[in-house]
């Protein structure tokens, strides 16, 4: 938890003056990570993993804000009020009108940073989540399910594809337009097993994001929403049509230039018949396998694929893989207050 957002979550300056959140309470979140467009659903499909980021919060009488890092980011994430899940906390305190706390954050971190896998989606809804649990009761969002929460996130995050899965758990469609974010759960076959191929190098989504044209082809359009709909009924129950649901040509060969071990690694696996893809804005290669006998085929071909350098035009160093089959998690964020 703690990667800057693409927005950006502004650290409040000024003391809102309004009901203090109270010192001396403590509440636990966690939240999975998740891995969006799953080929051609490109901003709108997501899919909740069982790698889950763990968030305690304790209010304090002392001002300001004290962050402790553990697993993944450690040394490298802020450990002030700049650390995203802090900052994500202070808005939302400063937008109920509260008075902040003194804050201590302990962040244990299982989902790789930068990886595609859904980081700042997991440190804003965390850090949101937190915020109303914390506040005073009266000020806390009128909640029915999990709606608030969701549309709160996908404002701060900017897309809602990893925030819902990461609400909600499972499958998810979402769509965001004039109105705000809507999200709606879909079937999933149980039989899918999710296979994660993570390299050694990271890639930002505003890089990911730049690679892309401003405008498509009608044809393409077209393309790739028949096969977001063709993926829809795959993933519901129709497994053996996902290596052809998972077709995409939206946005991962724009992207190829930017992370070619991964284009490599997913051109490899979809000749020998896995649906493999970009994991979100990449370089994390998703493999979306039928039965736990294709999972372990697949990750036996990644162990015997030739390796390939970061610079195809050097002899830099190889990017290697880390090979996990995390499950998906079907309950999304949870809470506990002490």
């Amino acid at each position: 938890m703690g990667r800057t957002n693409p927005a950006g979550i502004p650290v409040p300056q000024a003391r809102v003056h309004g009901p203090v959140v109270a010192p001396g309470q403590r509440v636990t979140v966690s939240v999975p990570g998740t891995t969006a467009n799953l080929g051609p659903g490109y901003d709108c499909l997501g899919l909740a993993l069982g790698l889950r980021d763990t968030l305690t919060v304790t209010t304090t009488a002392e001002t300001g804000v004290k962050v402790e890092v553990e697993g993944e980011g450690a040394g490298c994430l802020p450990t002030d009020a700049h650390h995203l899940v802090a900052r994500t906390i202070l808005a939302r305190w400063a937008d109920a009108g509260a008075g902040p706390a003194g804050l201590r954050l302990h962040a244990h971190n299982v989902i790789p940073h930068g990886r595609g896998l859904g980081s700042s989606a997991a440190a804003i809804v965390s850090g949101l989540a937190a915020a109303d649990a914390l506040l005073p009761e009266a000020l806390r969002r009128e909640v029915t399910g999990r709606e608030p929460l969701f549309a709160a996130a996908a404002r701060l995050e900017g897309h809602p594809d990893n925030v819902a899965p990461a609400v909600e758990g499972a499958l998810t469609l979402s769509l965001q337009d004039e109105h705000g974010a809507r999200s709606t759960a879909l079937e999933l076959d149980p039989s899918i097993v999710p296979v994660v191929a993570i390299p050694d190098t990271e890639l930002s989504t505003r890089t990911a994001r730049s690679l892309l044209p401003d405008t498509v082809p009608h044809a393409v359009a077209a393309a790739n929403g028949a096969h977001v709909g063709l993926l829809v009924h795959a993933l519901a129950g129709h497994p053996e049509l996902l290596l052809a649901a998972t077709e995409d040509r939206l946005h991962q060969d724009q992207r190829a230039p930017a992370m070619p071990a991964s284009a490599e690694l997913i051109s490899r696996l979809r000749s020998a018949g896995h649906a493999a893809v970009v994991s979100g804005a990449g370089p994390t290669v998703l493999i979306l396998a039928v039965s736990a006998r294709e999972a372990d085929a697949v990750a036996e071909l990644i162990a015997a694929a030739p390796t390939v350098t970061r610079d195809p035009g050097s002899r830099a160093a190889a990017v290697t893989w880390r090979v996990l089959m995390p499950g998906i998690d079907l309950t999304g964020v949870r809470v506990e207050s002490h």
